[in-house]
């Protein structure tokens, strides 16, 4: 495949990264236009490897940090809901969230798209948590038998400005703190201390109400087996703080925006 049928495939996502970064169809596409134009002058930018997007992702940062295009970037007349709580997150936190969480990279390749370490990635995908959190904070249930875990999750959603409603050891005891005060989010283990399972917690729950959930386990491979239905949000152990960050924002974000389109088709 040549290098202009590499980028072809792969422009689609730069341009909804763009719109999603930038708040702006109209203006995403002249940064994903300069970016063209960039590759054209210099095709050696673009590898011919399997990192080819990354390459061009790579390229379209740096023409977004570096200049101006349009003399707009947010608050358009084509911002969707979405974009415009994106538009209030800082310029590199919001890039930082998009790519792991919209586009799917990899922590290290995000990294590299943005030419920075790893851990100030993760630093920046923690702050844009807490940016998102401010904006849709909301009451979490923790359902772990493990005492140390629950509160290591504890703090991290607490440190991105959520409340905690209680942390369930057992299937009973969550759906009995659920239905005192239903939670905007559950962080769920599988297997709990008596035997009984965060998933079956979690589809009883779910039998009187609609609420994200990001399922934390040891044994990711017997839940991702390509077979329908699989967890929308899953967290293996030992997991990074990074990561558990990145889902909570993410399961909030998205669970926000498929709200405003429900209404928005009843309207």
């Amino acid at each position: 495949m040549s290098k202009s049928q590499t980028v072809a495939q792969h422009v689609p996502y730069l341009r909804r990264y763009a719109r999603a970064l930038t708040g702006s169809q109209t203006s995403g596409d002249s940064y994903v236009s300069a970016t063209l134009e960039a590759l054209v002058r210099e095709p050696n930018l673009l590898s011919g490897s399997p990192q080819s997007k990354v390459d061009l992702f790579r390229v379209f940062s740096r023409i977004w940090n570096s200049i101006k295009l349009n003399g707009t970037s947010e608050h358009v007349i084509d911002t969707t809901p979405a974009d415009r709580h994106l538009g209030q997150i800082a310029a590199m936190p919001r890039q930082a969230f998009l790519l792991v969480a919209v586009e799917g990279f990899s922590e290290e390749d995000a990294a590299r798209i943005l030419d920075v370490d790893r851990q100030t990635f993760r630093e920046l995908v923690e702050e844009s948590g807490r940016e998102i959190a401010a904006q849709i904070a909301t009451d979490i249930l923790i359902i772990e038998d493990e005492a140390l875990i629950a509160l290591d999750l504890e703090n991290i959603v607490e440190s991105l400005g959520h409340r905690i409603v209680g942390i369930a050891r057992t299937r009973a005891e969550a759906i009995a703190l659920a239905k005192n005060k239903r939670p905007g989010l559950i962080l769920a283990d599988i297997q709990l201390a008596d035997g009984s399972s965060g998933l079956e917690a979690v589809n009883d729950l779910l039998t009187t109400f609609e609420v994200p959930v990001i399922f934390i386990t040891a044994y990711p491979e017997r839940f991702l087996t390509g077979e329908r239905p699989e967890p929308a949000f899953l967290v293996s152990k030992p997991y990074q703080h990074a990561t558990v960050s990145a889902l909570v924002s993410q399961a909030l974000f998205f669970e926000r925006n498929a709200v405003r389109r429900k209404k928005r088709a009843v309207g």
